[in-house]
């Protein structure tokens, strides 16, 4: 029988309750991703300096305000059980689809696209934000459905779920978030253990679609994509032999990455970044920065950092308590993957070009402020994992 008065045996329980929780924190993750934030800011610090005329820190002060902000949404997100929003999937879903929709009646328009609310000096994309709603809605309605995995019915109502605000982001249009929206989905069922059979009928569609949008519809007077949009996606086939128009960005990327070396240029000596050769550099292209600047070692430290922050969030996926927070989690990660994938590749010409920023390093208000709150949805799913869902969550 214990002799402790109850007001000492709570304050220890309460003790013994915060070291757990701090031990369950992945410290090593968000060490990881502290020092690509850090490495993100010196660059985009040090590449922006003559871009605003009388304001060499506008971008780099902005950004620091994003990180700061994203670092509270981060901490909020998990603080809040997940689990608790299982049940409002369609609520979530329909909420989604409003806000990707009056982004078309009261959005700011930018060379042609429509992806932005206007709130003073801060321009809010909700299809940033959407992807972890997507995210949970997706997890949500493939563990309410688990006794239907595997029928071609189900897949296609799943695809549906996530191909309808995929399409009215794509129509905004922002090919590479539409592209992140349908990557959510396939890990997702992937993880939820859906055939491979319905994986390869899918590419095989996504192929002919392609071929469709590319070829066979242009040549019937119908055109699919912008412009801008079909230049971007073709450059990466192209861009040694063209380089005055779609392939310029292309070039003038590979040009900074090869010229850094092994240990980079410095600040000063990044040419192609200073003389503002290469395009975006601050968002799509701060890849091609840090390679200019500081080398293989700084490009290849950035993706050993990137490659920790997946490792680790494969790590909190599989210790999950639910198979609902296994599949968000996996998702986050997928997402996470693709993104350093698409956007490393398309800098070295081995993926097209499609607007998709680099996690935690590219500039961007909604792009940091969501990538942070998913950050913080996954470590939430650790710091719970061995723990009993709420009631209505299970």
């Amino acid at each position: 029988m214990s002799t402790l008065a109850p007001g000492r045996r709570s304050a220890r329980h309460s003790s013994t309750s915060a070291r757990s929780t701090f031990a369950r924190i992945d410290w090593v993750l968000i060490a990881s991703v502290a020092a690509i934030s850090a490495l993100s800011l010196y660059a985009i610090d040090a590449g922006t300096r003559e871009d605003i005329p009388g304001s060499p820190n506008f971008f780099t002060n902005r950004q620091a305000i994003f990180v700061a902000g994203g670092v509270l949404l981060m901490i909020a997100a998990a603080s809040v059980d997940i689990r608790r929003f299982r049940p409002w999937a369609w609520a979530l879903w329909g909420g989604l689809m409003g806000s990707l929709a009056v982004v078309f009646v009261v959005g700011g328009a930018v060379r042609g696209t429509s992806r932005w609310i206007e709130l003073g000096s801060f321009n809010l994309q909700p299809s940033e934000f959407g992807k972890i709603v997507l995210i949970v809605v997706v997890a949500a309605l493939v563990s309410d459905r688990a006794d239907q995995i595997g029928t071609t019915r189900f897949t296609f109502f799943m695809l549906g779920v996530a191909g309808a605000p995929a399409l009215v982001v794509f129509l905004q249009p922002d090919l590479g978030t539409a592209m992140v929206y349908l990557v959510i989905l396939g890990a997702v069922l992937f993880v939820a253990g859906v055939p491979w059979t319905h994986f390869a009928t899918a590419g095989v569609a996504v192929f002919a679609l392609a071929i469709g949008v590319f070829w066979i519809l242009p040549a019937q007077g119908v055109e699919v994509l912008q412009p801008y949009q079909k230049d971007r996606l073709t450059a990466f086939a192209t861009a040694d032999r063209d380089t005055s128009d779609s392939g310029y960005q292309l070039d003038q990327s590979k040009t900074a990455i090869g010229s850094g070396g092994a240990v980079g240029k410095g600040p000063d000596g990044a040419t192609q970044t200073n003389n503002d050769f290469l395009p975006e550099h601050h968002t799509d292209f701060i890849f091609a920065v840090t390679g200019e600047m500081f080398g293989f070692v700084g490009a290849g430290s950035l993706i050993l950092l990137l490659g920790i922050v997946v490792w680790r969030g494969v790590r909190i996926a599989s210790a999950a308590s639910t198979k609902y927070e296994i599949l968000i989690a996996s998702a986050i990660v997928a997402m996470l993957a693709f993104q350093v994938f698409v956007n490393i590749g398309m800098t070295v010409g081995l993926m097209p070009i499609t607007g998709i920023p680099l996690p935690f390093m590219s500039f961007g208000g909604s792009h940091t402020l969501a990538t942070f709150a998913a950050l913080g949805v996954l470590l939430g799913i650790g710091l719970r994992r061995g723990t009993t869902p709420p009631a209505g969550a299970r």
